[in-house]
C-alpha cells in the first residue's frame, strides 16, 4: 500500500518492529561513551575529552552519514522542525553528559521520564485518545524506572539527576515533534535534527574544548554517531507514522533495560549492576509484556485488543 506522494505504508506491527530495533541501537550509547571516558582495554579514553565533544561528534557524524541520500523531494520547510531540532540538540548534549560523568543507568533510566510526559502532551495538547493498556504499562514502566533510581539515589550526583532529567523533558519534546512532522520525509527529519544539534554545540566547544580527539577516537565517534545515533532515528521517525507517541514510549523502555548491561560488560567496575537495577527491570519487562502479550483469551471468553 501507499500514501499519496507514493511513499510505502507501513503496518502498525512493522512500525513496532522498527521501534523497538531503534530502542536496541539507542542502548549502545552507555557503551560507546564508557569506551571514550572509562580506562578499557582499547585505550581510548586518552587524550581526555569532555562529554559535550563526545555529544558534537556524535550529532555532526549521524547528520553526515545521512547526509548523500537525501533526495530533493525530502526537503520541507514547516515552523515545528525549528523546536524539534532544538529540543533535539538539548536532548543530545544533556544525555551524553549525564552519561559521562555519571552511570549508564542512572543516565538512560531518568532520560526515560519522557513517556511519561509525552504520553500526557499526546493525549492532553495533540488530542490523541488514551487507552487502558498503554496507560497501564507506561505506569509499571515508570514504577521500574522510580525502582532503580530510588536504590541508586544515594550513590548520584544532585547536577547529574538535573542534566538527566533535563535530557528526558527534551526527548519528549523530540518524540512529540516527529510525530507531529509524521508527512515528512525522516531521513529529512533525522539530518536537520542532528546536523542542527552540533552546529548548536559548536560555541560551547570554541570555550570548553581542549583537546582533540586521536584517530581511533574518530574512528569510533563515527561509528557512535552513525550505527547508534543515526540509523535509530531514521527508524523511529518511519515507525511513528503508524505508532502512537504512548506505545513508542513503551516499546523504547527496551533502551534502559539494555542500555546498563552494554555499559558494565565494558566497564564492570563502575557499572557493576545492583539488586535495585535488576528488580526495576522486571518492572520494565513487565510493562513490555502487558501491552503488547496477546490477550484474546481471558477466564474463557474472547477479549478484543486494546486499540
Amino acid at each position: 500500500m501507499k500514501s499519496e506522494n507514493g511513499a510505502t505504508l507501513l503496518s502498525p506491527a512493522q512500525g513496532r518492529l522498527l521501534v523497538a530495533l531503534a530502542a536496541i541501537l539507542w542502548s549502545l550509547s552507555g557503551a560507546f561513551t564508557k569506551l571514550l571516558t572509562k580506562e578499557t582495554a582499547l585505550h581510548l579514553d586518552q587524550p581526555e575529552i569532555s562529554g559535550l565533544l563526545i555529544a558534537f561528534y556524535r550529532a555532526l557524524f549521524a547528520g553526515l552519514v545521512l547526509l548523500p541520500s537525501l533526495r530533493r523531494r525530502d526537503i520541507s520547510f514547516r515552523g515545528a522542525m525549528i523546536a524539534t531540532a532544538f529540543s533535539f540538540a538539548v536532548m543530545n548534549a544533556l544525555y551524553v553528559l549525564a552519561m559521562a560523568l555519571g552511570s549508564a543507568a542512572n543516565a538512560v533510566l531518568l532520560q526515560y521520564t519522557a513517556p511519561m510526559w509525552m504520553y500526557l502532551a499526546s493525549v492532553w495538547w495533540l488530542g490523541e485518545p488514551a487507552d487502558r493498556r498503554s496507560s497501564v504499562s507506561l505506569v509499571i514502566g515508570l514504577l521500574g524506572i522510580a525502582v532503580i533510581l530510588w536504590g541508586g539515589w544515594e550513590d548520584a550526583q544532585l547536577p547529574v539527576i538535573a542534566i538527566a532529567l533535563g535530557s528526558g523533558f527534551a526527548y519528549a519534546g523530540v518524540i512529540l515533534g516527529l510525530r507531529v512532522l509524521r508527512d515528512a520525509s525522516p531521513r529529512w527529519l533525522t539530518i536537520v535534527n542532528h546536523l542542527s544539534g552540533a552546529l548548536l554545540l559548536l560555541p560551547f566547544l570554541c570555550f570548553a574544548a581542549r583537546q582533540v580527539p586521536s584517530l581511533p577516537q574518530l574512528a569510533l565517534l563515527f561509528l557512535f554517531g552513525s550505527v547508534q545515533m543515526a540509523l535509530p532515528y531514521w527508524l523511529v521517525a518511519r515507525g511513528l507514522r503508524v505508532v502512537s507517541p504512548q506505545e513508542a514510549g513503551t516499546i523504547t523502555l527496551l533502551e534502559p533495560l539494555l542500555n546498563p548491561l552494554w555499559a558494565y560488560l565494558v566497564s564492570p567496575k563502575s557499572e557493576a549492576p545492583k539488586i535495585y537495577t535488576l528488580a526495576g527491570g522486571a518492572c520494565i519487562l513487565g510493562a513490555l509484556a502487558w501491552r503488547y502479550w496477546p490477550r484474546r483469551w481471558r477466564g474463557g471468553k474472547k477479549v478484543p485488543d486494546a486499540a
